[in-house]
């Protein structure tokens, strides 16, 4: 099992935008940026990640309360393979993100999942702490299947990271991650596309001169909770 990731904080910036605009950043991102050695020949991956909520479904209402600080608790996966499976709490404060990132493996995805947190308590990783504390305490349970298609850009300075979110659809209240044919229905309109800028301190001038084309207003909604406006809640 790797060791916990230090928790370092950057920028996240986050618009909502039409297939047009993404099409004409995409490709201008692909002539000045480097594409993520993670993508496929189309510059594509899977992302599938399972959010954990409390029985109250705090973390849900922090959001749409726009709480300054919260928190998110994840396992993410990718391209719905086991090789590597990610246990990840992300912590927002303003723009600001930091996460929390331990790789797990599948049998201890697994015991998450169903809920069972035994012998967390008892390792040196202080996320393990953290869950542990949080399904003791809160009732912290898996709550949602959220999938999409990952496009990304990077480039050394600033640690710049761009990334186009496409496809994204909601397994509901369904759980098992692992399932690579888990039913899933779409969450978002087909033409629009989640942008995501993130940065260590600064934005790069010219970089940020290529992203001056979006007249997308900066998004408060988040994924996860786009793919749970779809249960009996009043949002």
């Amino acid at each position: 099992m790797a060791a916990e990731r230090p928790a370092v904080a950057r920028h996240e910036l986050k618009y909502l935008i039409n297939y047009g605009e993404y099409a004409h950043l995409s490709r201008t991102l692909d002539y000045v940026l480097q594409r993520d050695p993670a993508g496929d020949e189309y510059n594509d991956y899977a992302v599938r990640s399972l959010y954990f909520d409390t029985v109250f479904d705090d973390f849900l209402y922090e959001k749409i309360d726009g709480v300054g600080e919260r928190r998110k608790y994840r396992i993410r996966i990718y391209n719905f393979r086991d090789k590597q499976i990610k246990l990840e709490c992300k912590m927002k404060r303003g723009d600001l993100i930091a996460k929390k990132t331990v790789e797990i493996p599948r049998d201890l995805a697994e015991q998450l999942i169903a809920g069972d947190p035994t012998g967390l308590d008892k390792t040196s990783i202080p996320l393990f702490h953290d869950v542990f504390r949080e399904m003791k305490t809160r009732l912290l349970r898996p709550s949602v299947v959220v999938d999409y298609v990952r496009e990304a850009y990077i480039h050394s300075a600033e640690e710049v990271r761009i990334t186009f979110d496409k496809k994204l659809h909601t397994g509901l209240r369904q759980t098992s991650m692992f399932d690579r044919y888990l039913p899933t229905v779409p969450a978002l309109d087909h033409n629009l596309i989640v942008l995501e800028v993130k940065y260590n301190r600064v934005l790069p001038d010219y970089i940020r001169g290529l992203l001056a084309g979006v007249s997308a207003e900066r998004m408060a909604v988040s994924k996860y909770v786009m793919c749970r406006r779809f249960e009996e809640k009043e949002f």
